[in-house]
């Protein structure tokens, strides 16, 4: 009898189909797909739904020429699709307007943008089927007539309110700017992405509800809690604390991902933040603790060891993923050099990889004489000739680099006087490739220290997620 009760259980299983998970995608033209030739098939929207298959169904509820703003041109809360979109009890809500409030007929109500805004998301929050929201950002506009849609207020003033919006009310976030931002040619008028543009857009999308991730207290909200001072970090809800005596910040995901990944900044917090807001978009963690003025060196790894030990002790990876820009190059390659098993990636920007070039200035870098002296503190030289006979620099580690095989990737600019591709990534990666390693480089022609980073950091991203076994394929 209970194996016959069993069978009939699984032909239940069987007979009774899963539930369809309904999302409803809203907002003006770019969902849409105005301009997308067969936009039927090919918006947004539509091939998200081709790459999610039948245990989804996927709404376009977009209109074209629509505000968030109840007094704008078009409001979309004035529209049919609106109330469909309310109607189909959805799921999840992707939610994309901002783009036509930017036009100067609306300009003049853009203080109504946070209620307006967060009236729409109310009325989803309030369904009987309590849908996930993510607020997505919108793509750039590249039209140059200020009294049309216009990218200037798109980023300095409608964005940085979503994201305010989405920290206070702990919502989801998706930045599309990156993307296209160095692609004008996937917007043929300059404001629709093309097909080509749309699919990037709807994997981004599909990347997002496969992954991995859980709407979970932080590992790290007992240790978040010993502090008051809480910042913004584009939408996402940081910390700044003392660990060890030592002025440390803490920013935690929307959603944490699989196995608690996290990437640990070195130097120069919050300054081309592309990379680390698009980890926190895909569940990690991003920390850092200042041992600025200490030059990497054995100080500063010991208290590095500190840290990462209260990291790992609060519940994240025991592998990191290590960042470091400029003289944060130091740090990340010292800290891996004495504590290989713990590091999953390093990502290096432009690194210092010899102090005899920065600080120092002995070769061709300019060098920084106040520095340089700090740095020989730091390191405990007695004289001149003994910093420059040390050894213990990342550029003298190559064949043990070589050895650990701990993924690595430099960005660097080619014109580099401050910090001489040639004195360190350049000279660091000929000597691992000799010695049968691998290294990744991005090398900027005609760029000098600054810049750092990539307008798009998805190279950037991808070379992290791949080491954190994060990466989504399909």
């Amino acid at each position: 009898m209970p194996q016959i009760l069993l069978f009939l259980l699984l032909l239940l299983q069987m007979l009774v189909p899963e539930k369809t998970i309904h999302i409803a995608c809203v907002g003006d033209s770019i969902t849409y797909g105005a301009g997308i030739a067969n936009r039927e098939k090919n918006a947004y929207p539509q091939q998200l739904q081709e790459m999610l298959g039948d245990a989804y169904q996927v709404h376009n509820f977009g209109v074209n020429g629509r505000t968030a703003l109840k007094k704008g041109d078009y409001p979309y809360d004035a529209t049919t699709a609106y109330q469909n979109a309310l109607k189909s009890e959805p799921d999840l809500v992707f939610l994309m307007l901002g783009t036509n409030d930017s036009k100067s007929q609306n300009r003049k109500h853009l203080e109504d943008f946070t209620t307006d805004y967060l009236a729409l998301i109310r009325s989803f929050q309030q369904l009987k089927s309590r849908p996930r929201i993510v607020l997505l950002l919108p793509p750039p506009s590249f039209r140059e007539d200020t009294s049309s849609i216009w990218d200037p207020v798109i980023q300095d003033q409608i964005k940085p309110v979503i994201q305010k919006i989405a920290y206070q009310e702990d919502l989801e976030l998706i930045d599309f700017y990156p993307y296209f931002v160095e692609r004008p040619d996937l917007m043929p008028d300059k404001i629709h992405p093309s097909s080509l543009g749309a699919s990037i857009m709807a994997r981004r999308l599909y990347e997002n509800i496969v992954a991995d991730q859980k709407k979970e207290d932080s590992p790290l909200e007992g240790l978040m809690e010993s502090s008051n001072s809480t910042f913004n970090y584009h939408g996402y809800a940081g910390k700044q604390l003392s660990i060890h005596g030592r002025e440390s910040r803490i920013v935690q995901p929307k959603r944490v991902a699989s196995g608690n990944p996290w990437v640990w900044r070195a130097r120069f917090w919050g300054h081309e933040p592309q990379t680390d807001i698009a980890l926190l978009e895909r569940g990690f963690h991003v920390v850092y603790t200042d041992v600025g003025g200490l030059f990497g060196s054995p100080e500063a790894v010991a208290i590095w060891d500190q840290f990462y030990e209260e990291m790992v002790a609060a519940g994240l990876n025991p592998k990191v993923a290590l960042e470091g820009m400029s003289r944060g190059g130091l740090i990340i390659y010292n800290w891996a050099l004495a504590n290989p098993d713990k590091v999953a990636a390093i990502y290096a920007d432009a690194p210092v990889l010899d102090i005899k070039s920065w600080p120092g200035g002995k070769m061709k870098g300019k060098g920084s004489t106040s520095d340089w002296e700090k740095c020989k503190q730091a390191y405990g030289f007695q004289s001149e000739a003994e910093a420059m006979a040390f050894r213990g620099n990342p550029v003298d580690q190559a064949e043990r680099l070589a050895q650990l095989q701990i993924p690595l990737l430099h960005v660097s600019g080619l014109a580099d006087v401050v910090v001489p591709y040639a004195e360190n990534t350049g000279l660091l990666a000929e000597r691992i490739k000799s010695r049968g390693g691998t290294i990744q480089t991005i090398n900027k022609e005609g760029i000098g220290h600054h810049p750092h980073s990539l307008e798009d950091p998805t190279p950037i991203v991808n070379f992290i997620l791949e080491a954190c076994a994060q990466r989504i394929t399909r």
